[in-house]
């Protein structure tokens, strides 16, 4: 599960996409090769990407639309014969849909059903805070550098800014992951432009310690849920 969706002016609106379809397809090959019987869809590049509505090239579908369509999928795989359902998500915006998605597709198909991130988090080269204090959510230096590492010809830095809005790192219950309280947000909200992050660290360096964290875990993640059977401790 990827978007087409604006990035600010340094990174491509097919960042989410491209991340998602990279990682998903080294962890599938890794896994296949270890003996696991897994098969992998194409990345779905057309989802729940509101917040980023405001912005020209960006291409959304609504809740109710995307709610649909992630369902029919499960639909869809139901009738292949296969047991298993993961939804590999490289888009935040996605993820509370689909947390939903989860349980409907179990309760009409019968599926095992998961949702697991595609990009995960890894220390930066040099020990540097490249985390942007919980802030580097969208552009930020994460991302700017996986795309630096996997497409560097779609990355231009000329004139990136800080982009993390600090007063938010001021609140200690009100955060985008993780806090107790969450809000409901456009990426224009910020008075940036439309970045919540700050991409002046990233590096093609930091990308690729992002890859291998990021592909390590999403092929060991395949293979415990191959594994998991929530009956076994009976």
């Amino acid at each position: 599960m990827g978007a087409i969706e604006h990035h600010g002016p340094h990174l491509p609106l097919i960042t989410d996409a491209l991340m998602a379809d990279e990682i998903a397809t080294a962890a599938v090959e890794r896994a296949a090769a270890d003996g696991l019987d897994v098969w992998q869809l194409p990345t779905i590049a057309y989802t729940k990407s509101d917040e980023h509505s405001w912005a020209p090239g960006t291409v959304w579908l609504d809740s109710e639309t995307a709610f649909e369509t992630f369902v029919q999928v499960g639909r869809a795989v139901s009738l292949m014969g296969a047991g298993t359902l993961v939804y590999a998500n490289g888009h935040g915006g996605n993820t509370a849909l689909l947390q939903v998605v989860l349980r409907e597709v179990r309760k009409r198909y019968g599926l095992k059903t998961f949702l697991m991130p595609t990009l995960t988090r890894a220390p930066a080269p040099g020990g540097e805070d490249r985390d942007e204090h919980g802030l580097g959510i969208h552009g930020g230096a994460a991302e700017t550098s996986m795309v630096m590492h996997l497409r560097p010809e779609l990355v231009d830095l000329a004139g990136v800014d800080n982009w993390a809005p600090p007063h938010l790192a001021e609140f200690e219950y009100i955060r985008f992951n993780g806090g107790p309280v969450s809000f409901g947000w456009l990426s224009n909200d910020f008075g940036t432009p439309g970045v919540v992050g700050d991409p002046r660290h990233a590096s093609a360096e930091f990308g690729a310690a992002l890859w291998q964290a990021s592909v390590d875990q999403a092929a060991a993640s395949l293979a415990e849920i191959a594994r998991f059977d929530p009956m076994a401790a009976r």
